[in-house]
C-alpha cells in the first residue's frame, strides 16, 4: 500500500525542501540528497505509487520522458563516460522510499560510485548541481527549438 507520508510524497506537497531541477505537471526531477555521484538526480511521477506495477501507463509514459530529458541534461552538465538510470521495487531490490523514482547517476571510468543512500551532500553542493542541470535543460530545449 502507498504511504501518503513518505519522504517523496511529503516533497511533492511542499511539505519538505528539495533541489528541483525540472518540474510538469506530471512529474519532478530533483537532486538525490545522498547522490552516489555528482550530478545524482531522482525522477518521480506525481501519481501516487509505491512501485512500478502499481503505476498508471500514463504515469509510466511520463516519467520515462522526464527521465530522458533530464538524462540528456545531466550528460551535457557532467560530461560523464557513462550513465546509470535505475528503478528499484520493494526493499529486497535496494528501494529505500516507497514512491516510483527513477534514479539517473553518471558514471566516470576513473571513478568508484559512493553507496546508495548513505552519505549526505551538502545543501551547497547540491545546489550548484541543479543550476548546472538547469542551465544545460534550456540549452537543449532552446536548440530542440532552432
Amino acid at each position: 500500500m502507498y504511504d501518503p507520508n513518505n519522504i517523496f510524497a511529503r516533497i511533492l506537497r511542499g511539505e519538505l525542501p528539495c533541489h528541483k531541477v525540472y518540474e510538469d505537471a506530471d512529474t519532478i526531477a530533483f537532486m538525490d540528497i545522498m547522490p552516489q555521484s555528482d550530478g545524482h538526480v531522482l525522477v518521480l511521477p506525481k501519481e501516487p505509487a509505491a512501485e512500478i506495477f502499481d503505476l498508471s501507463e500514463r504515469a509510466a509514459q511520463a516519467a520515462i520522458r522526464t527521465t530522458q530529458r533530464v538524462a540528456r541534461a545531466v550528460r551535457s552538465a557532467f560530461q560523464p563516460d557513462g550513465m546509470s538510470i535505475g528503478q528499484f521495487n520493494g526493499a529486497a531490490a535496494g528501494q529505500t522510499v516507497p514512491h516510483v523514482h527513477f534514479h539517473i547517476v553518471p558514471r566516470h571510468a576513473d571513478r568508484a560510485l559512493r553507496g546508495h543512500a548513505s552519505e549526505p551532500q551538502s545543501p551547497e553542493v547540491l545546489k550548484a548541481h541543479a543550476a548546472r542541470i538547469v542551465e544545460a535543460l534550456r540549452q537543449l530545449e532552446g536548440e530542440a527549438r532552432s
